[in-house]
């Protein structure tokens, strides 16, 4: 079974769907998840932001941030998962960005990139202030750093093959978790 195989078998066993935004991979995960017959009851869709201003257009990534730090960054990563999660309607939301090659980007080496996942408040720690001063649950994300080697096509390939590993580790924490709170702690 491949990594996508497996990320949309735990998704449609909880009934959930993602959503993917992505740069340097350039539409790779979402190749990936389309790729799986049934992808369609989980694949929400994906959005390729490869230009930076795009980030900020169509995810909703902080401008200053994009401005101040660059695409290249473990924050604009978990934007864009929450972007996309949000603006596609999807429980879970996966992000990549980072430097493929065969130049540095943003004062970072090729090999460097950034994956995240951003889930359903129930599926991690946090709460937000929302509007008066409530407390609402936030959604959970978290973002991994990877440096890798290769070239081009592999540091692509690794950043998709991690950021479904991501998911799958997240979808799996999740289970047990739950599994754990509805058995008194046990």
């Amino acid at each position: 079974m491949t990594a996508a195989a497996r990320v949309l078998r735990l998704l449609a066993e909880r009934d959930q769907t993602v959503a993917v935004a992505e740069s340097l991979t350039g539409g790779l995960v979402a190749a990936a998840f389309t790729s799986v017959p049934g992808a369609s009851r989980s694949f929400r869709g994906s959005v390729t932001a490869y230009a930076t201003a795009l980030k900020h257009e169509l995810l909703g990534v902080d401008a200053e941030l994009l401005a101040e730090r660059g695409a290249v960054d473990p924050a604009v990563a978990a934007q864009m998962a929450a972007g996309v999660r949000a603006r596609l309607g999807a429980d879970w939301g996966l992000a990549t960005t980072g430097v493929a090659g065969p130049e540095a980007q943003d004062g970072r080496p090729v090999g460097t990139v950034f994956v995240a996942v951003c889930g359903p408040p129930e599926a991690g720690v946090g709460e937000a202030t929302g509007a008066g001063g409530a407390l609402e649950a936030a959604p959970s994300g978290k973002v991994r750093e990877l440096r890798l080697n290769g070239c081009r096509t592999e540091i692509r390939k690794e950043s998709v093959r991690s950021v479904l590993d991501l998911l799958a580790t997240e979808l799996t924490e999740n289970a047990r978790a739950q599994d754990t709170e509805q058995n008194g702690g046990i």
